[in-house]
């Protein structure tokens, strides 16, 4: 009876990866493309901090997306496990898992600060980011988590597992792996930025509302509305793709027996699914601006349709001689 149930649950899991990680992959890919095509296209967003922290956000969610979740279809879904054959493998995925995850939560992190801080009714505060700052901020901390990374290098291997007998790619120094659930997992990756996007996201939206006070140029004004409720309906759900999956990784690492438990595959199964919701953190960011931001939409719609939209205006323009006035998004 156990057999069975193991491999109805083998079969479930199996199912998860290749009907919700595939489509989750191929959306994520095309959202956080399309994300750097809007930001990078128009002036407004180029020369300004947060949108500059979130196309750097997407580019590394494209990495992630790449290096980890394509490689979790193939073992969870197609049994294709290249960590168990290749010790570099093994080594590059997790490496790459790692720093591609922090300097994309950074990045998260960064944005919501940076709403909060030229949201604010100080004018010294509004100053304290700009784009030369927010590049210099983003270059350090890319650098800390490289370096953050390297006993991944080191300390990753593929090794026989004293629960089930097979190969797999795990930590082999006990101190390591101590740090890497209490230190990388719950603090780094679940706790401490989830702490400081929703105090931060938090204050912006208390700005926002005080917003109309301000006196700014009303553009600069509905900017800073789009892009604080863009960044914090991500902050809520960024909340709830997160914490199951590192409460799932803390208990299993807290509770689970050295020896080969009975409940082993419903384990597998909870940390699979809640594993493939987490990988919604890096798939989503698009689609949640899409659908939080009309403003959002009008800029997607100028940069992909605008220039073919403009053309019977220049041939109008060529033969009245007249200039209208075009204003960017």
């Amino acid at each position: 009876m156990l057999t069975l149930t193991n491999d109805i649950l083998i079969n479930i899991t199996k199912q998860v990866a290749i009907y919700f990680g595939i489509p989750v992959l191929c959306a994520g890919l095309l959202g956080n493309i399309l994300n750097i095509i809007v930001f990078l296209s128009l002036k407004t967003f180029r020369q300004n901090s947060c949108a500059f922290f979130l196309i750097i956000m997407s580019f590394l969610n494209i990495g992630q997306l790449l290096t980890s979740l394509v490689s979790r279809i193939f073992i969870t879904g197609f049994n294709n496990n290249w960590t168990e054959t290749s010790i570099s493998f093994c080594k590059f995925r997790n490496y790459c898992l790692q720093v591609c995850a922090l300097t994309s939560s950074t990045c998260m992190c960064l944005a919501t600060i940076d709403q909060f801080l030229v949201t604010s009714l100080r004018s010294r505060w509004q100053q304290l980011f700009n784009i030369k700052r927010a590049y210099i901020l983003c270059i350090v901390f890319f650098i800390i988590w490289l370096l953050h990374g390297i006993p991944t290098l080191i300390w990753f291997s593929p090794v026989i597992s004293r629960r089930t007998n097979d190969i797999t790619c795990t930590i082999t120094n006990l101190n390591y792996q101590q740090y890497f659930t209490y230190g990388y997992t719950l603090i780094l990756t679940g706790m401490l930025p989830i702490l400081i996007t929703v105090v931060f996201g938090t204050l912006a939206y208390r700005n926002v509302r005080q917003i109309r006070f301000r006196r700014v140029p009303i553009v600069r004004r509905e900017l800073d509305k789009q892009l604080t409720s863009m960044v914090l309906i991500q902050v809520v759900h960024n909340f709830f793709v997160v914490v199951p999956y590192v409460t799932v990784l803390i208990i299993l690492t807290s509770t689970m027996p050295t020896n080969y438990p009975s409940n082993y595959m419903q384990i597998v199964l909870a940390i699979a699914i809640t594993g493939f919701i987490y990988y919604l953190y890096f798939a989503s960011p698009f689609y949640i601006y899409f659908c939080v931001s009309k403003r959002f939409r009008q800029q997607l719609n100028h940069v992909l349709f605008g220039r073919y939209k403009k053309r019977p205006v220049e041939q109008i323009i060529s033969i009245n001689q007249v200039l209208p006035v075009f204003q960017e998004f």
